[in-house]
């Protein structure tokens, strides 16, 4: 049987609708995470329904002292909250010429799902991690969160921006929580390379074979290039990645439009299919995300620890 990759779609392949094929499925997500800093570095799991209830540790086990031969052991609880998720809808419609589809020597599919991807992973970003244009059931956004619990450093605080990360990144590991992976801005690689420590040596690593990625102080930067990142929040995201949970679910549906009308927000029509010869395919993604904000041990109180922090520009540090 041919890959995914090389395998054509013909106009009969698109006339089917209904679900997307399990191979299909598989390649959209794996897509969607190229694109996507938080298909790629948050925690997944597979929801079978629309709405998922996730257990987060709430308090912790107390011990105690047992006074002399004869003293009494206490008993003491561990506590769990439900950390609910819902599904959400991401679509994005692909007008196609018909021409192009009686044409079974291009392969469609190799076009049509960089774009599918990019659209999905840009739509996700902008919703998890600004709250840009979020559904109502997920958290607000994380940089924003961030922000508004203390989780922030302002840009050239510090002798450099690796003094500055440093210096949130201890403030996190009080608080209980240990980052373990860097969102930031497109080209914040570059201003990366030039970073030593206190005896010379680098502390950022820039993967060569992977442009806009690497490891800094040995932990994975990946640049967020898809256009969801806001420079004027941030320039870089810490986390313990652990804590952004994302739920995915499998009935992806594709979908072929030969008679619909497109339209804008305004009712502006964009495209007839049907008078301008062309059809359009439309993918829908079902994801949903939610932030744990578990007990530590160093720190009880949920309003004083957040598993995430922020870099800002100066200008907006106050």
């Amino acid at each position: 049987m041919a890959s995914v990759t090389n395998q054509m779609i013909t106009a009969d392949d698109l006339s089917t609708g209904g679900l997307l094929p399990t191979e299909y499925a598989a390649e959209v997500i794996q897509d969607a995470a190229k694109s996507s800093v938080m298909l790629t570095r948050a925690r997944q799991i597979q929801m079978s329904t629309r709405t998922r209830t996730q257990p987060v540790l709430d308090s912790l086990p107390i011990a105690y002292w047992v006074g002399g031969d004869t003293g009494l052991k206490q008993t003491t609880k561990q506590k769990w909250a439900g950390l609910s998720i819902t599904a959400e809808e991401i679509a994005a419609i692909v007008p196609i010429p018909e021409a192009i589809i009686e044409d079974t020597s291009i392969n469609l599919w190799g076009e049509i799902r960089p774009r599918l991807a990019a659209a999905v992973g840009l739509k996700f970003d902008q919703s998890c991690i600004f709250g840009t244009d979020k559904p109502s059931s997920f958290p607000d956004g994380i940089a924003v969160t961030a922000k508004a619990q203390g989780n922030y450093v302002a840009q050239g605080t510090g002798a450099d921006l690796g003094v500055d990360v440093a210096s949130l990144a201890e403030k996190m590991a009080k608080q209980g929580f240990n980052v373990n992976g860097f969102a930031a801005q497109p080209g914040l690689n570059w201003q990366l390379t030039a970073l030593r420590d206190s005896n010379g040596r680098p502390v950022y690593s820039p993967d060569l074979q992977t442009p806009g990625s690497g490891n800094l102080y040995g932990y994975p930067l990946n640049e967020v290039s898809n256009g969801a990142w806001n420079e004027s929040v941030a320039v870089m995201l810490l986390a313990d990645w652990s804590n952004f949970v994302v739920g995915i679910r499998k009935d992806i549906t594709f979908k072929l439009l030969d008679q619909a009308v497109i339209t804008d927000d305004t009712g502006k029509v964009v495209l007839n299919l049907a008078q301008q010869d062309c059809v359009a395919l439309r993918c829908v993604f079902r994801a949903g995300f939610q932030i744990a904000n578990p007990v530590t041990a160093l720190q009880s109180n949920k309003t004083k620890r957040y598993p995430a922090g922020i870099i800002t520009p100066a200008a907006v540090a106050a």
